[in-house]
């Protein structure tokens, strides 16, 4: 102690740093004001003309993304300005058949001790709001969607921690009893029964919370031009098929991971990630950042908005709607090193994906892209009026994963799909679930 406190003794700017620190936010005082200066919201390629949406207290950004995604091209269908889809409809099935999903999982693994990892793994957060692209495309296949105004938004949609606490005690209650009957021998068929229970109280609380999902509905809509249309009683699967125009089974998932561990152009996919027991199986390929960037640009300049997934919190000013990878100089603040690459990151648990939003525009000089244009859904009160811009240096350290046609694709990584995934364990951080 004596060392580290002459270390810091001898520093010059320690006490101005101290000074200062005590008494603001340490990202004032971090904050590169040169960046800041030169970050305009200017796009050679822009394509919304719409308002952002607002998941409040919730971590069900996957659920937006994917929804924004989807409206982009319904709007230009329905002619209308504005519209949204349900994001309701979509939590509460998620977190049905997510319950499902562990619960299957449970009885699987049902004669590990209670201690094994995988157990506690698959009991530490059960019914999260996180998700992934997959996941999503999932619930829409089975589901259907229907508009905002057939399921809105409640309380607990907006604010999903009373409610997610009373679903992960059921799902562990559940849990607990279907090991139970392993342990007596009472047979698989007896613990199904005690899966269903548990469902059975997983939907009420859902019913409670969120409202009763619309087996069907009635809809009819005025567009922009004042015409009047009636389509009648609807399922959300008819919806889905007559409304959505985006050819979401053609989509694949695209992650850059450069750890040693992950070999580039494979296949991936994590043990127990996902939430509908027959959903396809998630699936990544991993690709180089610069592959990532050029057709994610090219789906821009195509007229395609990109659902991605980033760790947002890194390198982020949230008011001023900004992320650039040198935004904070922390280095110079504490007089530490932060040196840690992307790869090294991923390793020693500094990073992973948290965030999923929309690419809706990017500034492309000279065939490269320099900055992005990002539809967040965190309301219109930050950034500007709710979009954020992403300056190029950023992509490559805190990009993660987007979504993208399978066409866009050089012929030898579209082979690569076909690959047999490589199966990463659980805890993996490429596992990661975005719910910031």
């Amino acid at each position: 102690m004596a060392e580290f406190q002459d270390a810091v003794a001898s520093q010059p700017n320690h006490q101005l740093m101290q000074n200062v620190v005590t008494q603001h936010d340490v990202n004032d005082v971090a904050l590169n004001r040169n960046i800041v200066a030169e970050a305009t919201h200017s796009f050679s390629t822009v394509l919304d003309d719409w308002g952002v949406t607002n998941q409040a207290r919730s971590g069900r950004c996957w659920m937006f993304a994917g929804l924004n995604l989807f409206r982009s091209e319904t709007r230009n269908i329905l002619n209308v300005k504005e519209f949204e889809f349900s994001q309701s409809y979509v939590m509460f099935w998620d977190k049905m058949e997510r319950a499902n999903y562990i619960l299957e999982a449970v009885i699987e693994t049902a004669d590990r001790p209670i201690d094994d990892r995988v157990v506690a793994w698959l009991l530490r957060q059960p019914l999260g709001d996180g998700g992934q692209w997959d996941m999503f495309v999932s619930l829409v296949r089975k589901h259907g969607v229907v508009p905002k105004t057939v399921m809105p938004e409640t309380e607990s949609s907006g604010n999903s921690m009373r409610m997610n606490a009373g679903l992960n005690y059921q799902v562990r209650q559940g849990a607990r009893d279907i090991r139970r009957l392993y342990a007596d021998e009472a047979g698989l068929g007896a613990m199904r029964d005690a899966k269903q229970e548990a469902l059975r109280a997983v939907y009420q609380i859902l019913c409670i919370h969120l409202g009763n999902p619309p087996a069907q509905f009635d809809w009819q809509w005025k567009d922009k031009d004042g015409e009047f249309h009636r389509d009648g009683e609807m399922t959300p699967l008819e919806f889905a098929e007559k409304y959505i125009s985006t050819p979401m089974e053609d989509f694949v998932c695209l992650v850059n991971d450069p750890r040693g561990s992950s070999p580039p152009d494979r296949t991936y996919t994590v043990q127990y990630l996902g939430n509908v027991v027959d959903g396809a199986r998630i699936t990544y390929l991993n690709v180089d950042i610069d592959i990532m960037k050029d057709i994610a640009m090219r789906m821009l300049q195509d007229g395609m908005p990109v659902w991605m997934g980033c760790d947002t919190g890194k390198q982020m000013h949230r008011d001023k709607g900004l992320w650039d990878a040198d935004l904070f100089d922390y280095a110079s603040v504490y007089n530490a090193d932060f040196e840690m690459d992307k790869a090294e990151r991923l390793d020693y648990h500094q990073t992973a994906m948290t965030h999923a939003m929309l690419f809706t525009g990017v500034d492309v000089v000279d065939g490269k892209p320099r900055r992005w244009r990002v539809e967040n859904s965190w309301d219109d009160k930050v950034g500007q009026k709710g979009f954020f811009l992403m300056n190029d240096s950023w992509f490559a350290e805190y990009m993660f994963e987007i979504a993208a046609p399978r066409s866009y694709l050089p012929q030898e990584l579209q082979d690569a799909l076909d690959l047999e995934p490589i199966v990463l364990p659980p805890w993996d951080p490429m596992g990661s679930l975005a719910g910031a």
